[in-house]
């Protein structure tokens, strides 16, 4: 159901998108579609957290004990309905819930001479609910359920175990709540463009060490290899603009950040290239420049 409604969403996203670059303003269409990208790129982050969300409480029922729907409580349900009694007092086919009450109510009576407690713990306030005043208590309908002490009724998950226990979830919000928020997209594309100079502006310098030394050859059209074998030459139509690049590239980017790097640091900041193009939609290990 997730990756349906995934799909669906970027098949609009698609439509959208065509229908801005053919019918917007040009003066807005930048920003528009820049803010396209930013959601896309931010529900396909949400979506599988979804997807995890759904797979933790999916384990969490299947290692439940099930209990069985007997003919008294299917008996009870029908009674409820005919007699428009909660959870079957809205518009609605009350009989899930109904039957989520009469097990809950078969049970208090098969443990009656027991200490267990019961708690009935539902976030459904519409239907178990009192319908005026505090949606903490339940429906007058219910009420005979909850004597306050052995049977109680809740409305939050969180507050039921605190009441129970309250350091066990002292740090519930960190553990269960916390989510890391993802950059924006333009962080990421702000990021990967700097590390794109920074490779390029290395392998600059190196090449131009190797021309000095004479391990690498600036030659013309005629004279140009284009041998994949062949790596120590460089057309001079293109070497002749390098230095302007460079030069933009210092001014823009400012020569404190451009290193001198160690090994170490100069195979992270590849690895955050790589890493970055990845996110992007590229092969892993795509560091061309």
């Amino acid at each position: 159901m997730i990756n349906e409604a995934r799909r669906s969403l970027r098949s609009h996203f698609r439509v959208v998108r065509e229908a801005i670059n053919r019918f917007g303003d040009d003066a807005s269409k930048p920003e528009t579609l820049k803010g396209l990208s930013e959601i896309d790129h931010k529900m396909a982050i949400w979506s599988d957290a979804a997807t995890e969300s759904m797979n933790r409480i999916d384990a969490l029922f299947n290692s439940a004990t099930a209990k069985p729907t007997s003919a008294e409580v299917k008996q009870r349900v029908t009674d409820r309905a005919i007699t428009n009694t909660a959870p079957y007092h809205r518009d609605r086919n009350g009989a899930g819930d109904a039957i989520l009450t009469e097990i809950y109510a078969e049970q208090l009576s098969s443990f009656s001479n027991s200490p267990v407690n019961f708690a009935f713990i539902t976030h459904n306030t519409k239907d178990f609910s009192a319908p005026t005043g505090d949606r903490r208590t339940p429906h007058l309908d219910l009420d005979d359920l909850f004597d306050g002490s052995r049977s109680t009724f809740w409305t939050s998950l969180i507050c039921f175990i605190r009441s129970r226990d309250p350091e066990l979830l002292a740090y519930h919000e960190f553990e269960f709540s916390y989510t890391q928020q993802s950059r924006p997209l333009s962080v990421i594309l702000e990021a990967e463009h700097l590390l794109f100079r920074q490779v390029w502006y290395n392998r600059h310098l190196n090449l131009r060490t190797e021309i000095a030394e004479g391990k690498h050859h600036v030659v013309p059209e005629e004279h140009y290899s284009r041998s994949p074998y062949r790596q120590d030459q460089t057309l001079d139509s293109v070497w002749n603009q390098a230095p302007d690049a460079a030069k933009r590239t210092e001014e823009d980017v400012g020569l404190e950040n451009f290193g001198p790097w160690i090994e170490f640091e100069w195979g992270m900041l590849n690895g955050k290239f790589s890493a970055l193009r990845w996110i992007l939609g590229d092969d892993w290990d795509m560091l061309d420049t």
